[in-house]
C-alpha cells in the first residue's frame, strides 16, 4: 500500500508539471482558460484573497413531519481564522437536522465585511442568516492576558453580549465556538427543558475546580465565598443553549464584566472568557447530557495533543484546545478524531480545484 501511495503522489507531481509546461508554452489567447483550471482567478462575485474559499454545500430540505414551527437560533462567531471550522460546523447542522429549513443563524463578526455575508451566501445559497457587527472596542479594555493569545481575542468574548445584540424576538438561542460538529438531530438540544434556569450546558462535576482559579482568589474568604451556598461545577461555554430573555431581565452581562473588572485589578484566573461565566453561574445551570459536548479533542491549551473520544453516546464533538482539526490535517499530522471532521470540511483547496 505504501508504494501505490508513493507512486500515486508521484503521478500527480508529473501531472502538475506537464499541466505547467503547458501553461508556459501555449499562445496567449489560450493560456488564461488553462490557467483558470489550475489557479482559481479572482471575480468581482469571488472571495477576497484573504478569506478562503469554499466548495457549495448541497441544499438540505425539511422532512415531511416538519410543520410551520418556530425557528430553531443558533449563534456563532464569524472569524476569518476560524471560517473553515465556522462552514463545517453548519454543514453538520443541517446535514442531521430532520428540519434543516427551521434553523436560522446568527453570526457576530468584527468586521463588517460584505465578502463575509458573500462566502456563506455562496456556500450556503438557502441558509437562513443574518451578521451583526461586534464591536471590539466594548471589552478591549477589559480584557487580560490568559494562557493562549486565541482567548484573548474581543470576538471570544462576544458571547457575553449575545443579549444585547440579538434581536428581542429572539428568546431562546443556541451558541457554538466554530471548532463543533453536530451529529444529532439540533432539535433535541433546542427543546431542553430549562427549568427556568438562564443557561443550559454539559456540566462536568467530576472535574477539579480548583485550578480554574489563582491561590489568590481561593485565599480570599470574599472572593471565594461567591460560591457560598452552590456546587459549582465545569462547563464548557463553547456550547450552551441560553435563555435571552432571562439573561436581560437578571443583568447578566454587567454582572460578567464585574468579574472581568476584578481580574484586572486582582488577576484570580488564566482562562479567557470562561471563568467569569464560571463565577456568574457555575452550580445554577440546567445540566445536559454530556453527549452534547465531547469536549478537549483539540489537547491542552499549549501542545494541543491527540486525546482519545471519552466513552459514551455522542451528539457534538468539539475541538476546544489548541489542536484544531483543520490545522492538523492540512500539516499532514492529524489525530485519529480529526478524520470524523474532514467529511464536513468545504475548504477549496487546490486539490479540489483540480478534481473540478
Amino acid at each position: 500500500m505504501a508504494m501505490i501511495g508513493r507512486s500515486s503522489s508521484l503521478s500527480k507531481l508529473l501531472l502538475l508539471g506537464l499541466l505547467s509546461l503547458l501553461i508556459l508554452f501555449l499562445p496567449s489567447s489560450s493560456s488564461a482558460v488553462r490557467v483558470a483550471a489550475v489557479i482559481s482567478t479572482p471575480s468581482p462575485s469571488s472571495s477576497p484573497p484573504n478569506l478562503p474559499e469554499f466548495r457549495e454545500a448541497p441544499s438540505f430540505r425539511n422532512g415531511d413531519q416538519c410543520g410551520p414551527t418556530a425557528s430553531i437560533h443558533v449563534a456563532m462567531t464569524l472569524d476569518i481564522n476560524y471560517l473553515r471550522g465556522t462552514m463545517a460546523a453548519v454543514l453538520s447542522m443541517l446535514q442531521h437536522s430532520t428540519c434543516p429549513e427551521n434553523l436560522s443563524f446568527h453570526f457576530l463578526s468584527a468586521h463588517s465585511e460584505p465578502e463575509l455575508s458573500a462566502s456563506i451566501n455562496q456556500t450556503f445559497p438557502y441558509l437562513a442568516f443574518r451578521i451583526y457587527n461586534f464591536n471590539p472596542n466594548w471589552v478591549r479594555g477589559k480584557i487580560s492576558r490568559s494562557i493562549r493569545q486565541a482567548l484573548d481575542q474581543p470576538l471570544n468574548y462576544a458571547r457575553i453580549y449575545l443579549a444585547d445584540i440579538l434581536p428581542s424576538e429572539v428568546g431562546r438561542v443556541i451558541y457554538f465556538d466554530s471548532d463543533i460538529i453536530v451529529v444529532d438531530d439540533i432539535d433535541k438540544l433546542w427543546n431542553v427543558d430549562m427549568e427556568g434556569k438562564v443557561v443550559a450546558a454539559p456540566e462536568y462535576c467530576h472535574a477539579n475546580f480548583t485550578p480554574y482559579f489563582t491561590d489568590r482568589f481561593w485565599s480570599d474568604r470574599k472572593l471565594a465565598g461567591t460560591f457560598e451556598g452552590r456546587r459549582p461545577c465545569y462547563f464548557n461555554t463553547g456550547v450552551m443553549v441560553m435563555d435571552v430573555e432571562k439573561w436581560r431581565e437578571g443583568g447578566y452581562t454587567r454582572k460578567v464584566e464585574e468579574w472581568m473588572a476584578v481580574q484586572k485589578r486582582e488577576r484570580i484566573y488564566h482562562l479567557g472568557s470562561l471563568p467569569p461565566f464560571l463565577l456568574v453561574l457555575a452550580g445554577n445551570i440546567k445540566a445536559v447530557d454530556h453527549r452534547w459536548n465531547q469536549h478537549g479533542l483539540g489537547g491542552d491549551n499549549f501542545e494541543g495533543k491527540c486525546r482519545n473520544l471519552h466513552p459514551g453516546p455522542i451528539s457534538l464533538l468539539h475541538w476546544s484546545g489548541k489542536g484544531k482539526p483543520w490545522l492538523r490535517l492540512d500539516s499532514r499530522k492529524p489525530c485519529i478524531v480529526d478524520y470524523l471532521w474532514a467529511p464536513y470540511d468545504l475548504y477549496r483547496s487546490s486539490k479540489h480545484a483540480l478534481e473540478e
